[in-house]
Formats: C-alpha cells, structure tokens, sequence
C-alpha cells in the first residue's frame, strides 16, 4: 500500500471496534507497560476519547493511530502536547506511516496553539525511538529500571521536541 492511498484523520466513536482490535494485534512488551488488553476491552473510555487520536486509514480500513494530549490539565504547560501512544499494523509497516502520523499529530499539535512535543518510550524499544530521533526527538531524560518487565528492569525514556 502506497503512502499515497493513506489517509489521516480524526477518530471517531465508530472507529472503536478496529482500533481495539488493532491495539490488541499490535501490543507487545517491547512498547507496553500495561496488561494485553481482553478481547471485549473497550478502545475508548474517559482518559482516551476519540478528540485525542488521529487515525490513518488505508484502503478503507484503519492501519494506525496516534494518541495526542495535553500532558496535564495545568494551564502553565497549556503549550506543550504529548503522544500517549502510537500503532501501526504490522501489514502496513515499513511503509512510513509512523512518521506520517507523528507528523500530522505535530501539526495538529500546533493548531491547538502548541508550540513543543514530549513522549514516553520504554528504553529497549529501539526501533520507536529510531523513529522518534528521525522526525526531531531528543532524549531529555531518563527514569532508569522505572519499569519491571517479565522480570527486567526497563529504563522510561523522556524525549522532546520543539514545534517549528
């Protein structure tokens, strides 16, 4: 699938049953911190509506997501925005798509009047943060063995980036 068909758009409540299957296709403990979501889990809840994530939709269907929220409701970082989570199929990767929304998820960062972006990715996730390294991200700090994971400790990774 080319970059080209791809298109990438606000969530919306009916988009729930693909992008909770998709959540459940791609987690892994390579990027997660919290339990395999059950079959029946809803997608969307109170901490995570639809307003918060951009989609990318191939051929009809959703391939990827990204999650874009503010990092807490103060209004002293009212400026700052945060990607809380992003997938990709695993029939869709390799093919840009990752940067794709992490690019859309920057411009509309921006048009909600942010002028910096910030995430969390689990140290040993070497690929993410390749991605992130790539599309401007700096490590900004580290919480080392934050996280105990099948018995190992893993490093909670802070990166940033300024919105140009």
């Amino acid at each position: 699938m080319p970059l080209d068909d791809v298109r990438i758009r606000p969530a919306q409540p009916s988009d729930e049953t693909a992008l909770a299957a998709l959540d459940r296709e791609t987690w892994s403990r390579l990027h997660a911190v919290a339990p395999r979501p059950a079959p029946d889990a809803a997608f969307f809840d109170e901490r995570h509506a639809p307003d918060d994530f951009l989609v990318a939709e191939a051929a009809g269907a959703i391939a990827g997501y990204i999650r874009l929220v503010p990092p807490t409701p103060l209004a002293v970082n009212a400026h700052v925005r945060q990607i809380q989570g992003l997938a990709v199929a695993p029939a869709a990767r390799g093919l840009g798509l990752g940067r794709a929304l992490i690019r859309a998820a920057c411009a509309r960062a921006r048009e909600q009047g942010a002028n910096r972006m910030t995430l969390r990715v689990l140290g040993h996730n070497a690929p993410a943060r390749a991605l992130y390294e790539a599309e401007g991200f700096t490590v900004e700090g580290v919480l080392p063995g934050e996280f105990l994971i099948e018995g190992e400790y893993v490093d909670d990774v802070l990166m940033g980036r300024t919105l140009d």
